[in-house]
């Protein structure tokens, strides 16, 4: 279960926004600033990828064999912490072990957890370093999400085909969330 994900920054800033959507002024910011998440949640979601790298934490009941991580692309496992009740133990690099896939899947595993019947990882996913690194086509994509969103503000937010378009080179479809291996 995911307990936190950092907000960081978004891949389309309110001035690009709001030009897409031919507004001026300071004054509809919050609105455009909220398209702009809604627009960067239903992104990820399509693509099954976070945009940008921030750190993301789960807490997860241990089990035998290897975890797997929800939030994809995995860039790095930053900390693995024991959990027993109230109690909190971070473990050693050698108490565990992780695998990152190509296409930036990961798995854990615990070796020794120690009194530990639950997990908490903190690691770090996303496809691109900072805005302007996240691929232009997806860029596109959310400034086109932005201005639906806005404009059809009362309908159901789906992705038009047009924007699908843009976003399927990076979609990544999985058999389930965490599966084990």
């Amino acid at each position: 279960m995911i307990v936190g994900i950092d907000k960081g920054a978004a891949p389309v800033g309110i001035a690009e926004a709001k030009a897409w959507l031919r507004l001026g002024g300071s004054q509809d910011d919050a609105v455009v600033a909220g398209l702009i998440r809604s627009a960067v949640d239903l992104c990820e979601a399509f693509t099954g990828q976070m945009l940008i790298v921030r750190t993301v934490t789960e807490e997860m009941p241990l089990g035998a064999g290897w975890i797997g991580l929800v939030r994809r692309p995995v860039v790095a496992v930053e900390a693995v912490t024991g959990l027993a009740g109230d109690e909190e133990t971070g473990l050693d690099a050698e108490a565990w072990r992780v695998e990152i896939d190509r296409d930036g899947a990961a798995r854990l595993r615990v070796d020794d957890p120690g009194a530990a019947t639950q997990l908490r990882i903190a690691y770090r996913a996303g496809m691109a370093a900072e805005a302007n690194a996240v691929p232009e086509a997806i860029r596109q994509g959310l400034a086109r999400m932005i201005q639906h969103l806005h404009g059809a503000r009362d309908d159901a937010p789906e992705v038009p085909a047009i924007i699908a378009a843009l976003w399927q080179p990076w979609r990544r479809v999985g058999l389930g969330a965490g599966a084990r291996r």
